[in-house]
């Protein structure tokens, strides 16, 4: 059992952490985030021409060298959607960690564009309550010393204590 679960998520990948309090607290430093999974957007993380048939979006030039016309292929839409659904599978992921766990609190991490879809994909059961806090920062490359750091200063984790030895 946890108290808290952590998710720091950018567009392309989610890590799923859980904050566990040290083994020996006389001899280790803790509380501490353990990483439990981490999940890949594939449709973000494939190259351009995977997904798209021309890399550049909004220009193109007539037959025989005319002037250049611009278009819309909607491809801002696309990119959304991808990001919605990587997030409803984040919100899955961290709803099952939450129950698996019986954290207390969930807390948010990630832009403030992919927050908006967590939001909106996030169901959580309504017993236990669960508290959700969140926090609109890209923190997903950080270790996990670091991401406690970050959250510990902003008031969102308890800070870590020095062992007593």
């Amino acid at each position: 059992m946890s108290d808290y679960c952590v998710v720091v998520c950018n567009g392309t990948r989610a890590r799923f952490f859980t904050l566990e309090p040290a083994a020996i607290p006389a001899v280790e430093s803790g509380p501490n985030l353990r990483e439990r999974s981490d999940l890949v957007n594939p449709e973000v993380d494939a190259p351009g021409k995977e997904t798209w048939t021309d890399l550049k979006s909004g220009r193109h030039t007539a037959p025989g060298a005319g002037p250049a016309h611009g278009y819309d292929d909607h491809r801002d839409d696309h990119e959304d959607e991808f990001m919605r659904r990587f997030a409803e599978d984040v919100a899955r992921q961290a709803a099952s960690l939450v129950q698996t766990h019986r954290a207390r609190q969930l807390i948010l991490v990630a832009s403030n564009r992919m927050l908006g879809f967590l939001r909106n994909a996030l169901q959580l059961p309504p017993q236990p309550p669960v508290t959700v806090k969140e926090l609109a920062k890209d923190l997903s490359k950080f270790s996990p010393l670091d991401i406690h750091s970050h959250l510990s200063e902003a008031g969102l984790l308890p800070a870590r204590k020095k062992a007593a030895v």
